[in-house]
């Protein structure tokens, strides 16, 4: 048996996370259920495309992850299991949840869920709740053993997989270039999607000064010159640094403070970083 870790932008302030734990409960009452987060912001697709990337690793092989962020429910989009080239299983509605996933460890062979087969007994004639009818019973019957990936319903073609427009970063005219991936919630950080790798072909070092310029669509809208620093104690109090973070990533912060809020930044394909040593 594998554990379930459920995702979704439900909040916890009604019965909606509950009734996907009933659910997944009434298939296998041992099944071993967690929480990735439900505070995905309403609809929004990226953050939870991310927030599965940013911790699908740190699970065992065979993990099932439901991710359930569905603006679509009830529309033509499909209910997909989606197996990761890591070994991990992903069920989601097919609307780009899948993106960083795709992006950062690969898919292999997605399955269309049969909802003929797959779907909360008695559920037919729901429309609008399919992270409990149709997502949390079928992560829970993958996770239990009850049925297989094989079983799930017919192999799509991965190409076909809806995607979100995601820019890869580069390095040109001595810059690296990405875009603000998510923030650290709690503290404002920005993550982008500049890896440490590429970062280091600059060939700055610790303390020394780098130019941070975001654009968000084509226009600069912050530029800021910040200490690169292994940690947040290196700065002092208020100063903004840049620094690798958990996913070895480049994020910039200010030490105790909010960038985001600060600089009013946002996230997504639209809000480009530029790092650039200062000579």
């Amino acid at each position: 048996m594998s554990a379930l870790v459920l995702q979704s932008d439900f909040g916890l302030d009604d019965g909606a996370v509950s009734a996907m734990y009933g659910v997944a409960v009434g298939v296998d009452p041992t099944l071993r259920l967690h929480d990735l987060t439900h505070n995905i912001p309403p609809y929004d697709i990226w953050e939870g495309s991310y927030r599965l990337a940013q911790v699908l690793t740190y699970w065992p092989e065979g993990t099932v992850f439901v991710s359930v962020v569905d603006p679509g429910v009830g529309s033509d989009r499909l209910s997909v299991v989606a197996r990761t080239a890591t070994g991990h299983f992903v069920v989601t509605p097919d609307n780009g949840t899948l993106t960083h996933l795709e992006n950062i460890f690969g898919l292999t062979g997605p399955r269309e869920i049969d909802e003929t087969r797959n779907r909360r007994p008695g559920s037919e004639e729901s429309y609008t709740f399919h992270g409990r009818d149709i997502y949390a019973y079928t992560g829970a019957r993958l996770a239990s053993g009850a049925t297989s990936f094989e079983e799930i319903g017919p192999e799509l073609d991965l190409d076909g997989l809806v995607r979100l427009p995601v820019t890869d970063p580069v390095l040109e005219d001595g810059a690296v270039v990405g875009i603000i991936d998510t923030l650290d919630v709690r503290y404002g950080s920005l993550w982008t999607s500049i890896p440490r790798t590429l970062f280091r072909e600059l060939g700055v070092d610790p303390g020394e000064r780098v130019t941070v310029r975001v654009r968000h669509h084509d226009t600069v809208v912050h530029a800021a010159q910040v200490t690169y620093a292994h940690s947040f104690a290196a700065v002092e109090v208020g100063e903004s640094l840049l620094y690798v973070n958990s996913l070895d990533r480049m994020a910039i912060a200010i030490n105790r403070g909010h960038y985001a809020r600060a600089f009013s930044l946002g996230t997504g394909a639209s809000w480009h970083v530029t790092l650039v040593p200062v000579h």
